[in-house]
């Protein structure tokens, strides 16, 4: 058996299984990202005990420990590189702490790139190759897959989609708007994360409400606008800070025109990102998983497959596909096992 550890921004998850696509046992705990890293350490060691209880294991059951963490990683070393969202974790050498702490070999990879793994070895992804995860949540983040092996560049890593930067023409082609700031720095992760969606919506609700309309042409527009802003100022209690992703796409759901237009920029966006780097990589088949893809078919992948094949080198037009992750919240929990599998099955030739 083997020991699957998440380190996320918001959410910590262990689980145990022999790494074959099967959880044995899971358990999930809230991060305070106020309380740091070392707080998130401790509630490792808490947890370990409580889940080896859970599934009826003993330490001596365990072989080996994957960690996907959050953000960049030296996945040679064992050491995060950073955290975008909480402090004490740049260059802490994780893989060395968990020997230590927990008492198992451990090996420590970027939390997409693990998640693209598990997506290719028993998900979405299972019998094709190359493919290229992509998680849309928070932040964004890739991973390419190839042979169900992580491709990680000359070692620092690869497949960062996320902070691919928008030329500024092309920002304001897409209709991105930075509220004001200047457009040298529009990353994909900066406007098609689920965060950034929210803050979209939020800023052109209360630019709207306020009279700032000097975009919009017709006055047909600005009734739906006003309207559309309105309706999700209502759905927040008034409270622009309390948009978030989700009300956004029920909202959408219902034909709000803001909300549509805040989701549509941010598809265009995404989607000349993967063609980009499709035309790059040439993957048998895109992955997309996290909060943002929950929007469904019809507001999210049916128009995001039509803008991506509209964009993309032709020659490579019939050789991909765009597909749904399968594996849900437990995706980096599989990919951290088969992770642990793997060094445990190379420790013992």
């Amino acid at each position: 058996m083997f020991l699957g550890i998440e380190i996320g921004g918001t959410k910590l998850q262990l689980g145990v299984g022999p790494g074959d696509g099967t959880i044995v046992a899971l358990e999930r705990a809230k991060v305070d990202p106020a309380a740091g890293a070392e707080r998130i350490r401790q509630q490792i060691i808490e947890l370990v005990p409580v889940l080896l209880s859970k599934a009826g294991l003993s330490r001596t059951d365990i072989r080996a420990v994957g960690v996907g963490f959050g953000g960049p990683v030296d996945a040679e070393k064992g050491i995060v590189t950073k955290s975008h969202q909480i402090e004490g974790w740049a260059g802490f050498p994780l893989a060395d702490w968990s020997c230590r702490e927990l008492g198992w070999p451990t090996v420590v990879h970027n939390d997409a790139d693990i998640a693209g793994l598990a997506e290719a070895c028993f998900g979405a992804g299972r019998g094709y190759s190359p493919i290229f995860y992509i998680t849309i949540g928070s932040g964004i983040g890739g991973g390419l897959i190839i042979d169900q092996k992580i491709y990680r560049g000359a070692g620092a890593g690869a497949a960062e989609i996320g902070h691919l930067t928008l030329p500024p023409r092309l920002s304001e082609r897409f209709g991105v708007y930075r509220g004001g700031e200047s457009y040298s720095r529009v990353t994909v992760e900066s406007f098609c994360s689920g965060w950034s969606i929210a803050t979209q919506a939020q800023q052109r609700a209360q630019l709207i409400v306020s009279g700032e309309c000097s975009s919009i042409r017709t006055l047909r527009e600005l009734e739906d606008y006003c309207s559309g802003a309105q309706s999700l100022l209502a759905m927040a209690h008034g409270i622009p800070s309390q948009i978030t992703t989700e009300l956004v796409g029920q909202a959408a759901q219902a034909g709000n025109v803001l909300a549509l237009t805040v989701l549509a920029s941010a598809r265009r966006t995404l989607s000349w990102a993967i063609a980009t780097v499709i035309a790059i990589v040439c993957p048998r088949r895109v992955i997309i998983g996290g909060g943002v893809p929950q929007l469904g078919e019809e507001l999210f992948f049916v128009p995001l497959r039509e803008e991506v094949y509209a964009q993309v080198f032709p020659p490579f037009s019939k050789c991909f596909d765009i597909v749904p992750a399968a594996l849900g919240e437990a995706v980096v929990i599989h990919g951290a096992l088969r992770l642990a599998s793997d060094i445990a099955t190379e420790a013992s030739k």
